[in-house]
């Protein structure tokens, strides 16, 4: 491949594609190697897509920190549902918490991939 894309000109349609390959060489190797790795980054995408919506959503609350605020929930939401959990159980019981006096310091305890419902 080296060799003809030397013979072929850069500004040529074929050139081009050899230079998009040459530039994503290492993560073909690695896709070709490596049966875990997926062709493409279509699945994370679908998975936050819902997130970067509501983040941007959150732009039109017609106050700055209330779309910033907004921009925080649907954050935790769309995170909690991408990791199976219910957000309304979810946010209740993280509410819940807060209100309890759970401490400043141990607030990652109440980020959605750290929830365990109380019936599991």
């Amino acid at each position: 491949m080296a060799e003809v894309r030397s013979r072929v000109s850069a500004k040529s349609r074929l050139g081009e594609k050899f230079a998009y390959i040459h530039r994503h060489w290492d993560g073909l190797q690695t896709f070709l190697a490596d049966g875990r790795v997926e062709i493409d980054s279509n699945g994370v995408e679908n998975l936050i897509r819902p997130i970067a919506l509501n983040r941007k959503n959150a732009l039109f609350a017609g106050h700055d920190e209330g779309g910033r605020a907004w921009g925080r929930i649907a954050s935790l939401i769309e995170t909690a549902k991408i990791g199976g959990v219910e957000p309304f159980a979810y946010l209740k019981a993280t509410l819940e918490a807060i209100s309890r006096g759970h401490p400043n310091e141990r607030l990652d305890d109440l980020l959605p991939w750290n929830f365990k419902h109380a019936s599991s």
